[in-house]
């Protein structure tokens, strides 16, 4: 029974849950939110037009509960039971030197465990032995041992001095690159042996933990970071321009795009797959955007692409649509995208008081199309270096309007509505392209560009910081042992765990310490 305030209280029986809420159709009339799915989201309560939907519902409790439930995470938790109240301290011990091995990542000292059983023994001098693991538990995720990512200097360490780190700091570095989390067992043990560094053991527990789901990190995280699928989120193209665009469409692309790089790692393939795979996944509100016929239902297919204009990354809805204005196209955001996230070789910021680009130009009474409007654009000298670069490389894409759909003509009413669509251009290099086929070719030609940048990135994903001229031998050593095996994906991550920045680190200077 729900209260006036909305609470409602449900006996539910300890262990994981899926709570969901929805208000009941009450009418036969058509609801404007299924009609026009773009307007807003579900939980969006402006100009809810008499349609009452959820703005935040939560869950609290349990309350009167009798006893201790047993749900996975306590079994993680509670390796033991004590059978009595003498047997208490001996199985706490055991709980708590465990938890805080896996939290520490490494050896807990005497005095680690003697600090965190006395917040045991505290809460259970004034509650139960589960209060007790409780009180101790909370101690451990507030130490800054497992706050932070710990790598300490050898004593005595002079100013510039490089070190080798520890086989456990190895490993938390390992896992966090890989999994964006901590060691499991079997890498503790491994590192807490003395054996993380030996060449072999440490491709032995690269390949388990790529093998690992666990590895979906990396996708999770790098791969959303890198090719800014974060931003799709914050993408609201207009309405007027895209009335068929709506939310399961958005959701779509970051899909297709995560599982297409999911795939690329889980199966080993080459890296310059990420612009020539002959596949991707969608459902059937994607399979329809792209035009891909027999497919029905939410749930992803892996399917053959026959056109060979959505062939990797640059045929992605979710590319398509992050380098894009919420209106219509931007060559410069989609040339400057792939300059500094397929090419490794980011233009230099623009210059100061550059006017932006004129949202409404004619000339002689003609709206100008995107191309015109470029042209016009390079006309200040300032501009015209950095744009030589971008704009034909971006101009390229044109076929792919703002929400990634294929077009053979402008369908922006605020540039050129209706004007046949040339995609054509000529690089930097000299090169003539004529549309993304003809791009990525260019753009494969050198194949370690992307190989080179691909490593780049990951890199200062797995080092968490930016990269100096000093750290370019190293990804070029890697570039050339991965040119070995094809370019695997493996063969990068291998090769960035056994680079000298990953496996050693230099003591700072104090004078730098003090300046920063």
């Amino acid at each position: 029974e729900i209260d006036e305030r909305g609470h409602i209280r449900i006996p539910l029986k300890a262990g994981p849950h899926v709570i969901t809420a929805a208000f009941l159709e009450r009418t036969a009339a058509p609801n404007p939110t299924r009609l026009q799915p773009f307007i807003r989201s579900s939980t969006d309560t402006r100009d809810t037009s008499g349609h009452p939907h959820f703005e935040m519902f939560t869950v609290t409790g349990p309350f009167n509960a009798t006893h201790s439930g047993d749900t996975p995470s306590r079994r993680k938790i509670f390796t033991c039971r004590p059978t009595g109240r003498a047997d208490e301290e001996t199985c706490a011990r055991k709980i708590v030197s465990t938890l805080a091995r896996r939290a520490y990542r490494g050896d807990v000292s005497s005095a680690d465990l003697q600090r965190l059983l006395r917040f045991y023994q505290d809460g259970r001098r004034t509650g139960t032995f589960d209060k007790g693991i409780q009180m101790a538990l909370q101690r451990i995720l507030a130490s800054p041992k497992f706050v932070f990512q710990v790598e300490a200097e050898p004593p005595v360490t002079a100013p510039g001095t490089v070190y080798r780190l520890r086989d456990l700091e190895l490993a938390s570095r390992l896992s966090f690159f890989i999994w964006s989390s901590i060691p499991d067992d079997q890498l503790l043990q491994v590192a807490g042996k003395g054996l993380l560094h030996t060449p072999a053991v440490l491709d032995e527990q690269v390949r388990r933990m790529l093998a690992d789901p666990k590895s979906q990190a990396l996708t999770t995280n790098f791969a959303a970071q890198w090719l800014y699928l974060r931003n799709l989120k914050n993408m609201q193209p207009l309405s007027e321009e895209f009335p068929d665009f709506d939310d399961n469409l958005r959701q779509a692309f970051e899909r297709e795009t995560s599982l297409f790089f999911e795939s690329i790692v889980r199966e080993d393939r080459n890296v310059l797959d990420l612009m020539t795979a002959d596949y991707t996944f969608v459902n059937e509100r994607l399979a329809r955007h792209y035009g891909v016929p027999n497919i029905y239902g939410s749930r992803f297919q892996r399917v053959t692409i026959a056109e060979e204009t959505r062939k990797g990354l640059l045929g992605k809805g979710a590319i398509l649509m992050v380098t894009s204005h919420t209106d219509r196209t931007s060559p410069v955001v989609r040339g400057k995208w792939i300059l500094e996230n397929l090419l490794g070789t980011p233009p230099p910021p623009p210059p100061a008081n550059v006017p932006p680009l004129n949202e409404n130009p004619q000339r002689e009474g003609k709206v100008l199309t995107m191309r015109e409007r470029m042209e016009e654009h390079r006309v200040n000298p300032a501009c015209a270096n950095c744009h030589a670069l971008m704009d034909p490389i971006g101009l390229s894409l044109e076929n792919f309007d703002a929400i990634g759909a294929w077009r053979t003509r402008d369908s922006s009413s605020v540039t050129n509505l209706g004007t046949p669509i040339d995609a054509s251009g000529q690089l930097i290099d000299g090169t003539s392209v004529d549309g993304v086929v003809a791009l990525r070719h260019a753009l494969l030609r050198d194949p370690e560009l992307l190989v080179g940048t691909v490593t780049e990135k990951l890199l200062v994903f797995a080092l968490g910081r930016g990269l100096s001229h000093y750290d370019m031998p190293v990804v070029r050593s890697i570039i050339r042992e991965s040119a070995k095996q094809n370019y695997r994906f493996s063969s990068l991550i291998i090769g960035i765990v056994r680079s000298t920045p990953f496996l050693k680190r230099i003591k700072p200077d104090e004078d730098v310490i003090g300046r920063n």
